[in-house]
């Protein structure tokens, strides 16, 4: 969208852009003056996102010629609304965080803007290997890495002293479901464990499919044949049901990612399996009153250290669709710099930058000083193979997800029905039940499986 300004009232029109016709006629030469490009921005309430949206001012007073309007929703919103918006060429967002799943399939599909062409400074080389070959498709990036994530074990260090509890660097899921039960306080108004429970592809799945890697269970086998009624699954899901029935906070079907954060921030979460992003809000946020009393190791194993732990990109897409292609472009590789990562230090100090992303920002002295972590989570991202994500082989790409288009729906199904489960109102063996023979039928839809 367009609105053209006079020096002396533009500033007025970019806030208001529905009065334009109005200042074109209280504004002499208002019609003919520079172009201002409004970009529509699609992100999820994140904290890092939040950040961005509010240091984004920065970006605007250097950029006169471009309006930032900022659609800021639940992970789970976006995802629908993006996807919704992209398929349909509807046009309504020049810009779109989107992630590792979405972006080579959407590229594929023509329906992304190539990340070509970028300014030198913007340093493309110093982004990590892993997470640039996931924003990438053909060799081509589509899409710019705002932070990444691999996923690990927070702890409360303070109460694991207190029952003289050692954690294990890297512990297994029953070892975790043993402190659990010792750690689970619900008159001190302490849950054993947090763990997500609101169901969808991205939210307990994302947890789910890592604890069925590790138990040596798959999403389907060599021939596309879906593998959810395995002893595998049932071990893993049985264990993840289990533990927040018994030893998680109430309402656990109803958190995801951030009202976990909150809740182990506040100190109600003796433990918390989720993800490294994390670490710079538990450490270094304002709200955080664990600041001083957490710990970290990695994500639990089982049968296998194999996929035990996730990776996941938040990254900014331009799609085909967009009216603002190159005003959403440039906002991305500013959001996205490294001069933006020095920003969030000198605002918010350094344990707080954007992570997982480049490899300056583990160069820099002020983040390692900042972040206990920041080893820890760099290893986490480094060593995450979503190319061989499993004990067994498969024939997909993705650790906690399978980078197929019928992802999402199979994705979200199996997480609805495990909620129901955790829930109570079916049991573990239904609920996979039912996913396998929802998953087979979608996959027999896709011609995946062949007779």
């Amino acid at each position: 969208m367009k609105l053209y300004a006079h020096a002396h009232c533009g500033a007025f029109a970019r806030r208001l852009p529905l009065l334009a016709i109005l200042f074109s006629l209280l504004c002499p030469g208002f019609a003919g003056a520079d172009a201002v490009s409004v970009v529509n921005i699609a992100t999820t309430n994140n904290p890092d996102m939040l950040v961005l949206q509010r240091l984004s001012s920065v970006f605007e007073k250097s950029h006169p010629d471009i309006r930032l309007n900022w659609h800021v929703m639940d992970e789970g919103v976006l995802r629908e609304r993006v996807t919704t918006d992209i398929t349909t060429s509807g046009g309504q967002f020049d810009l779109m965080t989107i992630g590792l799943m979405s972006t080579p399939l959407w590229a594929e599909q023509g329906w992304l803007l190539p990340m070509d062409d970028l300014p030198s400074g913007y340093d493309v080389d110093d982004l990590l290997k892993p997470v640039r070959a996931g924003l990438s498709s053909k060799g081509k990036l589509y899409a710019l890495p705002f932070y990444a994530e691999s996923s690990m074990t927070y702890y409360r260090k303070d109460l694991f002293a207190q029952k003289k509890l050692v954690m294990p660097t890297r512990p297994t899921w029953e070892e975790i479901a043993t402190f659990a039960a010792q750690l689970h306080d619900p008159a001190g108004g302490v849950a054993g464990i947090c763990l997500r429970g609101r169901p969808g592809w991205g939210e307990n799945m994302a947890l789910i499919g890592t604890m069925v890697n590790a138990y040596g269970g798959r999403w389907f086998d060599e021939k596309w044949q879906p593998q959810l009624d395995t002893p595998e699954w049932a071990q893993a899901v049985g264990l993840y049901v289990d533990l927040l029935r018994k030893y998680g906070p109430a309402d656990a079907v109803q958190n995801g990612f951030n009202e976990n954060l909150a809740l182990f921030a506040a100190g109600k979460c003796a433990m918390w399996i989720d993800a490294t992003v994390a670490a710079g809000t538990l450490y270094h946020g304002k709200n955080s009153k664990v600041f001083d009393k957490t710990a970290f190791v990695a994500a639990p194993t089982a049968t296998t250290a194999k996929g035990a732990q996730w990776l996941w990109v938040w990254a900014l897409a331009v799609p085909h669709s967009s009216n603002s292609k190159e005003a959403a472009k440039k906002f991305a590789v500013w959001a996205t710099s490294k001069e933006y990562i020095r920003l969030v230090a000198e605002k918010d100090g350094w344990g707080l930058a954007p992570p997982g992303t480049r490899e300056s920002t583990y160069a820099s002295a002020g983040y390692l000083r900042a972040s206990p972590y920041a080893d820890f989570v760099l290893d986490a991202i480094r060593s995450a193979d979503p190319d061989s994500p499993t004990l067994k082989p498969v024939p997909y790409v993705g650790i906690q997800l399978v980078t197929i288009p019928e992802f999402p729906s199979i994705g979200t199904f199996t997480g609805q029905a495990i909620a129901r489960a955790l829930a109570g109102r079916s049991s573990v063996e239904a609920a996979l039940k039912t996913s396998q023979t929802i998953t087979m039928r979608l996959m027999q839809q896709g011609r995946y499986i062949k007779y």
